[in-house]
């Protein structure tokens, strides 16, 4: 028995067979055309027109963040610049096949360098490429395997068109070698709930055919398993299954303390499954979907409509919406377009708001129309907040509608270091831990050659959450999570031990979540986060967790009569 080491998303097990994900197409040969230029444009834009409509229809069939993903893929496919650059290729003599690989191999090399938001659609290119080739060859395009039985998928890393609609029902487990825990293939393997495990460096050893256990609970892939083993890991994917069809009940630890368990969501329409796992409220609305696909601000009366969507899908319950976050990697024309070197740090969130008050204001004035028609509790907050003087400006704001719940993000290394000070003027603090490791650790989130910084369980970025969850402790004031490490299982027991009253995240985690606090204590959480604040790096402070938490019985929920 041997065992590769990655990073685990969610608590699942399962085992089975090894199939490898299929090889790339190799690049083409460099030789002249002999159709002529205007057969080969026709060609390519052939091509690119079904892969494009093919990414289109994956993403309606697929919903949710996949479909947003998926529907950037065909954009990009079919942008003008891209194509431009292919067509001067096939000018030049070249081919259709050899026009694609080298212009999309160029455009994939200028957008990394421009980083952001940009610069993580770069990798997306491959993918594109692949599919454009395959069907100029009039050949499958290199995906997910179809062996005609259940089976773990190993790769490098899935494109989100294959990760989109991956058969759940053959797909056991998925291990790539590439990635992290906050990667596009992570983060759509949260929200299916697959059992997967990313980052393994060793996963390249792995052969089809082999039998592995993947357990993402310990983030291990344990090769040629024994019978006790596998087993055991049967056993696991039992008690998980019983666990997530026993009845919902409210997040909380083993000794009865509460910590609210909240949705992340991005529209409206996806309330609905947040409320059918047990979401208590929503710690978390994004309200960009209403802005990042328009020439110009939606109106009031569009924006009220939405918010009451939502508000009317949690009569009684805590609706957190954060205020439009827009730039960095997300421009847009109306309100931040100018060009920025240095955009993360540039004007962003409550920033950009600032500058452009008119777009604040109509966003509050939709809220507080919406909050008066409908009975949830709605707070509201402000993205990117660095000083006491902007929580000061934008709660004084929001009072000013009659919103009578205003808080802020806590994504900037300033903000949590003052929190005390912020606090004492906002009604809540949500910590962003995306950003704020991004922050903390100098590593754009959005750039694969930093990635290994872009961990939250970096003891800086834990001490940064304990000085916010220290403040609101003592002020009395709810201190939220609202990042994705609020979805990694024993991270959210540690996030409580450091003070946070309340944990938001992908509907798909909740039941992760959900089992995981209700089997520790109050004391657990607090040891269990000094463990992890007493490491010297991401990786040994998740260790030093886990190794605790292996040691420490587990506890049964209290119950009241």
């Amino acid at each position: 028995m041997s065992a590769l080491r990655g990073v685990g998303i969610g608590l699942g097990v399962a085992q089975g067979p090894v199939v490898r994900m299929t090889e790339a197409l190799p690049a083409p040969e460099n030789t002249p055309s002999t159709a002529g230029a205007e057969a080969e444009r026709a060609r390519v834009r052939e091509a690119v027109a079904v892969v494009a409509q093919e990414l289109t229809q994956r993403g309606e069939a697929a919903g949710g963040a996949a479909q947003e993903v998926l529907e950037a893929q065909a954009m990009i496919a079919e942008d003008p610049t891209l194509q431009d650059e292919v067509d001067s290729r096939i000018d030049a003599g070249a081919t259709a096949e050899w026009a694609v690989h080298d212009a999309f191999a160029g455009f994939r090399a200028t957008l990394e360098a421009v980083g952001g938001y940009l610069g993580e659609r770069a990798a997306d290119l491959d993918d594109i490429a692949q599919r454009v080739l395959a069907r100029l060859r009039g050949v499958e395009a290199p995906g997910v395997p179809d062996p005609g039985h259940p089976f773990v998928l190993v790769a490098r890393d899935l494109a989100p068109a294959d990760t989109a609609l991956l058969n759940l029902d053959q797909v056991l487990a998925l291990v790539t070698t590439d990635g992290g825990p906050t990667s596009h293939t992570a983060i759509l393997a949260r929200e299916k709930g697959i059992v997967a495990v990313v980052g393994v460096g060793d996963g390249h050893a792995l052969t089809t055919g082999e039998t592995v256990i993947v357990d993402a609970a310990a983030g291990v892939i344990t090769r040629e398993p024994t019978d006790d083993e596998r087993a055991r890991a049967a056993e696991r994917a039992a008690a998980r299954r019983a666990a997530d069809d026993a009845p919902l009940t409210p997040g909380a630890l083993a000794d009865g303390t509460s910590v609210a368990l909240l949705a992340n969501l991005g529209k409206p329409a996806d309330a609905a499954d947040a409320v059918a796992r047990g979401a208590e409220g929503v710690g978390l609305f994004r309200t960009e979907f209403l802005f990042l696909s328009a020439s110009q601000a939606p109106t009031v009366a569009q924006q009220r409509d939405a918010y009451r969507e939502l508000l009317e899908a949690f009569p009684g319950k805590k609706v957190v919406v954060r205020m439009l976050d827009a730039g960095a990697d997300k421009p847009l024309a109306f309100l931040n377009d100018a060009h920025e070197e240095n955009p993360a740090l540039g004007l962003r969130g409550l920033r950009a708001l600032r500058a452009s008050e008119d777009i604040l204001r109509e966003q509050l004035t939709a809220l507080a129309e919406a909050d008066a028609a409908t009975d949830a509790d709605l707070w509201v907050m402000a993205p990117m907040v660095a000083t006491v003087e902007e929580t000061v400006y934008f709660t004084g704001l929001a009072r000013e509608y009659g919103l009578k719940t205003a808080g802020v993000m806590v994504e900037v290394p300033s903000s949590a270091l003052l929190a005390d000070r912020v606090l004492a003027h906002a009604d809540f603090a949500s910590i962003g831990t995306n950003d704020l490791t991004q922050y903390t650790m100098a590593a754009d989130r959005l750039l694969g050659s930093v990635a290994s910084f872009q961990d939250p369980w970096h003891p800086a970025v834990l001490r940064l959450v304990r000085e916010v969850g220290a403040a609101g402790a003592r002020l009395g004031k709810p201190v939220g999570i609202c990042g994705e490490a609020a979805a990694d299982p024993l991270l959210a027991v540690v996030l409580v031990g450091l003070g946070a009253t309340s944990l938001s995240m992908a509907p798909s985690a909740l039941a992760d979540v959900r089992q995981a606090l209700a089997a520790r204590t109050r004391d657990d959480a607090l040891r269990l986060a000094e463990a992890a604040l007493g490491a010297d790096d991401a990786p040994s402070a998740r260790t030093a967790a886990a190794t605790l938490a292996a040691a420490l019985p587990p506890h049964q929920k209290e119950t009241t009569s």
